[in-house]
């Protein structure tokens, strides 16, 4: 039992001693977590304002980087070597770098709500379905003074919003007393979309209570702007008697949750066309031209193929060449002259033999007619004097 007891404290030990020699040891130049992220934060910062400059004052870059050196009394070769260290344990590096991304994130958002207070410009939405997208004051009092009698926004969309979302305005109207219809409240909001297409609504408050507008579009793409105004003009507004009170102000953005199936309209309105042109084809009677009406007019002559006269194929041009090409060429055409003469000759025999071939064929035919004729007189003539005698 002892050996054993033994033999699991050794054991522990062990073990304690690997994870002591485990455990990272850090040199005493390089910084801690907590020092370098307050490190990283202000160097971030001073490298982003170094990138605005312009070239001119490109140097100021380095004043910059130098000036958060020294805001936590280090030097640059400090800064090198605990980076040069942080980059062999990464995971340590990763968590200080988290916390410096969401330090700078909300930096940045507090100066674009400053900068947006400073244009009277409303910051970047929030992200998701059913959300109010007002980003001002919700209770405005208008008098109708002329510099008292309007409340005007215009909302530029950000990433959160989506082709069809549908926006809804609600405004509570509370009037001192009761106004005249003619000189009511005018409440209207648009809807500007990047295809320069506007949709808009407009309503006049007739009383106190609350009024809503409602605008949404399907086919129209994404959405540019919103923009909306509330005018009063009373009849006396100088006096500024007659004013209201509009609070409870909301502008809701919804999501559509369903999803738009698109035919193709070109399709049906071909098919629409075919079949017109079908039925009007169908429809037409095909009306036949007799052959005697009509125009009868001079034929046309024909040519005769036999006296087509055919053409010789034109000779190539040669260009002017040294002298014994010139001889060679002369041989050449020598002899496709000679060649010509032959056929013509050749040409002539032929003719003259079906000539005489067609002359000696009449000459025969004419003679046996005439043999033929020559014993039909003599007949006759020997048949005549018989007749004569039989009648005597």
């Amino acid at each position: 039992m002892k050996g054993r007891n033994h033999i699991q404290w050794c054991s522990i030990l062990l073990l304690a001693l690997c994870l002591v020699g485990c455990k990272v040891r850090r040199p005493s130049t390089v910084l801690t977590d907590a020092q370098m992220e307050e490190v990283l934060y202000d160097y971030h910062i001073a490298r982003a304002m170094g990138e605005e400059l312009s070239v001119n004052e490109s140097y100021k870059k380095v004043l910059y980087v130098e000036s958060a050196f020294k805001k936590h009394g280090i030097t640059e070769a400090q800064f090198d070597s605990s980076m040069v260290w942080f980059a062999r344990y990464p995971d340590a590096l990763a968590k200080i770098y988290e916390k410096v991304n969401e330090r700078l994130k909300a930096e940045r958002d507090g100066i674009n709500h400053l900068i947006a207070l400073r244009d009277h410009k409303p910051k970047e939405s929030l992200p998701g379905d059913s959300i109010d997208v007002w980003p001002w004051q919700r209770i405005y009092q208008l008098t109708g003074t002329p510099l008292d009698n309007k409340l005007t926004f215009t909302i530029p969309s950000d990433t959160n919003f989506k082709d069809r979302d549908t926006l809804r305005w609600t405004v509570r109207f509370r009037f001192r007393e009761e106004i005249d219809t003619l000189y009511a409240p005018v409440m209207a909001m648009q809807i500007v979309y990047d295809s320069d297409t506007v949709i808009g609504s407009l309503r006049k408050v007739l009383g106190t209570g609350t009024e809503t507008l409602c605008l949404h579009a399907d086919t129209l793409g994404a959405i540019e702007e919103i923009r909306g105004f509330i005018y009063y003009s009373p009849k006396d507004s100088l006096s500024g008697a007659h004013g209201f009170l509009a609070d409870r102000i909301s502008l809701m953005r919804y999501h559509a949750t369903d999803t738009l199936d698109f035919s193709k309209s070109d399709s049906l309105q071909v098919d629409s066309l075919k079949a017109d042109t079908l039925k009007k084809a169908e429809t037409k009677p095909k009306v036949a031209t007799p052959s005697s009406e009509r125009k009868s007019g001079p034929s046309r002559p024909r040519p005769n193929v036999k006296n087509v006269p055919t053409l010789d194929a034109p000779e190539p041009l040669e260009l002017e060449k040294p002298s014994k090409t010139l001889d060679r060429n002369k041989s050449k055409k020598t002899s496709v002259g000679n060649q010509k003469t032959t056929k013509n000759k050749t040409t002539n025999k032929t003719v003259n033999k079906t000539t005489n071939k067609s002359a000696t064929n009449t000459n025969k035919t004419t003679n046996k007619n005439k043999v033929r004729k020559a014993p039909d007189l003599q007949k006759m003539q020997k048949a005549e004097p018989l007749k004569l005698q039989e009648e005597k």
